[in-house]
């Protein structure tokens, strides 16, 4: 599931909406030079695999780090330093009124199958996303889509309700699919460098070079992510050399056997990851700022980053990281302050302080933020009763039936600030000038104006506790020092393998 790490992180800042031409799909410019081993296998080591292969149906954040990109592309993608680039789109043309898209697709592009790449497909990828039963993190973004045409087979025309400035951006998050493929959620067919070669549940995800590829060839010959339940383990198998690279570390007193040894490299990276304490804003009592601000200040963040990451991450105090064009350090609103909590509660009512279950994901650092967080609220006189659920669990019981009164949740996209917008989103804040805020930012005709806008409604949603967000991950990937051209940012939980080069 995308929405968070559900599905769902200092460097170059996000400028606005980048655009420039790519050469060709893989062998970009994250490959290092230097002789290297065309026809090597690259071991991947992850703790997320994938819910099922369909990023549409709740595949989760292990499906986008093996499969974007690697197995499948958009009209557009993400890169790992925030660009926006043309990929399946060869170009593409705005109306004067900012309301028609025409694409002009790529020639030469096969899927996986053999299908050549047409209009229609890109129809029905685009369709696939704002189904009803989509779990695709971009639908909301992409219900301005009013209607898709395909003139001829290489020409797609999308005209929307209303203006969109982050339309093609958003764009860089639809995987286009084979409009006639079956069983996407046990299998393929995409048009990226590699071809799924093998699934095998619980274990390891194997990708091959497709050899019809229309870009340039992948720098190795397969690409193999597997999976481990915890970070000792994952580290072992870097040790051993069971694996060349780790895409996100997550044992940071692990570190030092690494960065200590010549034979790895440690990188730490830009991430958009924020572990949040999401407050069901319409159910009782976090229906009152004044709670959810008491609820916020009752929280030593910087204590718990240090208890979990040491000196790794970022405290931000609200959704948007560094990377985003409307960033601003917002860490002295509702700053840790138990006093100030104890105050708040009183004013709200609850002198004596209240009691609610908080909704934690089983999988590391969840459990150990909620224990944290019971400890820190039980000395204002919160109490905490601790529900643990696996991630599907969490998907039907917070995101799609709203059943519940505060969850902790990863959050891996960028630019996801403008989710407290839609009032119908599962924390359910509600307010009509961020809202007004967030879609005048969108119909936006500049992206200086969308970025006033939108540090207008970051400064409001951090005010309003709209959530309290407690760090930001650090994006620790750590390799073989044989290895070269991996990405090192992980946006949104892409990880990008075809770069990859084993010397």
């Amino acid at each position: 599931m995308n929405i968070t790490k559900i599905s769902l992180y200092s460097g170059a800042a996000l400028l606005g909406l980048t655009l420039t031409a790519c050469g060709g799909g893989a062998g970009g410019s994250g490959a290092a030079g230097g002789a290297y081993d065309k026809n090597a296998t690259v071991n991947i080591g992850s703790l997320y695999e994938p819910q099922n292969l369909d990023n549409t149906a709740g595949g989760g954040q292990g499906v986008t780090e093996a499969l974007n990109g690697n197995v499948y592309e958009g009209l557009f993608k993400l890169t790992d330093t925030g660009k926006v680039e043309k990929l399946l789109a060869k170009d593409y043309k705005v109306s004067p009124d900012g309301l028609t898209y025409t694409f002009t697709l790529r020639d030469g592009v096969t899927f996986h199958s053999g299908k050549k790449l047409t209009s229609e497909d890109v129809k029905y990828s685009l369709e696939k996303v704002l189904a009803k039963d989509s779990q695709s993190a971009r639908k909301s973004n992409l219900e301005v889509v009013k209607s898709i045409a395909t003139p001829d087979a290489r020409t797609v025309r999308v005209r929307l309700s209303k203006k969109s400035i982050s339309f093609v951006y958003n764009l860089s998050y639809v995987w286009i699919v084979n409009s006639q493929a079956k069983n996407l959620k046990t299998s393929e067919d995409g048009t990226g460098p590699y071809r799924l070669r093998k699934w095998t549940r619980g274990s390891a995800l194997a990708l091959d070079r497709f050899a019809g590829y229309w870009g340039g060839a992948a720098r190795n010959k397969q690409a193999v992510f597997h999976y481990y339940k915890d970070a000792t383990a994952l580290n072992n198998a870097l040790l051993t050399g069971a694996v060349d690279v780790v895409t996100s570390e997550q044992s940071p007193d692990a570190l030092d056997q690494f960065k200590n040894n010549q034979n790895y490299k440690v990188s730490d990276g830009n991430s958009t990851t924020k572990l949040l304490l999401a407050f069901n804003d319409k159910a009782k009592p976090f229906t009152d700022v004044k709670v959810r601000q008491a609820v916020s200040s009752a929280i030593d963040d910087k204590k718990l980053l240090e208890s979990v990451w040491g000196g790794y991450g970022k405290l931000i105090g609200s959704m948007v990281p560094p990377t985003d064009p409307w960033y601003e350090d917002l860490t002295k609103v509702n700053a840790y302050d138990p006093a100030r909590a104890k105050r708040l509660l009183a004013e709200a009512g609850y002198k004596k302080g209240f009691t609610f279950t908080l909704e934690t994901p089983n999988y590391d650092p969840h459990p150990i933020a909620a224990t944290f967080i019971k400890s820190q609220l039980a000395k204002v006189g919160v109490t905490v009763k601790i529900n643990t659920i696996t991630p599907d669990q969490w998907y039907t019981k917070v995101y799609q039936n709203r059943d519940f009164t505060a969850t902790l949740q990863e959050h891996v996209n960028d630019r996801d600030l403008v989710w407290y917008g839609d009032p119908n989103f599962y924390w359910g804040y509600d307010n009509k000038q961020v809202t007004q805020w967030v879609d005048q930012a969108e119909q936006a005709s500049t992206t200086a104006e969308q970025t006033r806008l939108l540090k207008k409604v970051n400064r409001k949603t951090a005010e309003d506790a709209a959530s309290d967000w407690l760090y930001l991950y650090p994006q620790i990937v750590v390799a073989n020092s044989k290895l070269s051209g991996y990405p090192v940012n992980g946006l949104n939980s892409q990880f990008y393998a075809y770069d990859i080069k084993k010397g």
